[in-house]
C-alpha cells in the first residue's frame, strides 16, 4: 500500500511540476508578446511623427472614434488637431498637439498651418492650464516642431480677432490674387470679389 502511494505522490509531484513549467512557459511567451507589441506600437507612433508618450485624443478616424472638439470658452475657439499625447517636458506632465499635413513638407512650415497648430496650444493651455511648450506639423516626409511662444500666443489672439471682427463687417475685401483659391472657397457665391 505504501508504494502505491508513494508513486501516486511522485506522479502528482511530477504533474504538478510539468504544469508549473508550462505555466511558466506560458507567462514568458505572454511576456515576450507584449513586448513586441509595445515595440511595435513605439515605432508606429515615431513613424507617425509623434511624440513618446500617451496619445490622448485623436481625430484621424484611425482608431474608429473620433473625439469631440476641444473647446475654449474663455478664448471662444474650438479645435480639432489630430492627436494630443500626453508626454512630459522638462520633468512636467504636458500636452503636445499633433497636426497632420498629407502632402509634402515645404522648407518652411505655411504661417497658416503655424497659426493653426498655435490655436491649439492656446486651447490646450485654457483646458488643461499647462501652456504646451511647443506643437508638432507633421507632414509625409518630415515634422515641424513649432515653439509656442508668448509672441506667438498673441499672434492667435490677434488672427482670432481680426475673424471675428471681418464676420460683422458689412464689407470685406478679398486678401489674395489668386484665381485657384477664390474658385474653390466656400463663399465664393456670395463674395462679389473672385478674382475670375
Amino acid at each position: 500500500m505504501k508504494s502505491s502511494t508513494a508513486g501516486r505522490g511522485r506522479w502528482c509531484a511530477k504533474r504538478v511540476e510539468n504544469s508549473m513549467w508550462t505555466l511558466f512557459l506560458f507567462l514568458a511567451l505572454l511576456a515576450l508578446a507584449g513586448l513586441a507589441l509595445y515595440l511595435w506600437g513605439r515605432r508606429q507612433q515615431r513613424a507617425a511623427g509623434l511624440p513618446a508618450g500617451r496619445v490622448i485624443y485623436s481625430d484621424t478616424g484611425a482608431e474608429q472614434v473620433v473625439s469631440e472638439p476641444l473647446l475654449s470658452r474663455r478664448y471662444a475657439l474650438v479645435g480639432k488637431p489630430d492627436y494630443l499625447v500626453e508626454t512630459r517636458v522638462g520633468g512636467r506632465r504636458t500636452m503636445i498637439p499633433v497636426e497632420v499635413k498629407s502632402r509634402r513638407a515645404p522648407p518652411a512650415p505655411a504661417p497658416g498651418h503655424l497659426l493653426q497648430l498655435a490655436a491649439y496650444c492656446l486651447i490646450i493651455e485654457d483646458l488643461y492650464g499647462v501652456a504646451p511648450p511647443y506643437g508638432i506639423l507633421r507632414y509625409a516626409d518630415r515634422s515641424f516642431e513649432a515653439p509656442f511662444t508668448p509672441a506667438v500666443r498673441r499672434a492667435v489672439l490677434d488672427a482670432a480677432e481680426h475673424i471675428r471682427a471681418g464676420r460683422t463687417a458689412v464689407d470685406m475685401p478679398r486678401s489674395h490674387q489668386e484665381p485657384v483659391r477664390c474658385a474653390q472657397c466656400g463663399y465664393r457665391a456670395a463674395c462679389g470679389e473672385q478674382a475670375l
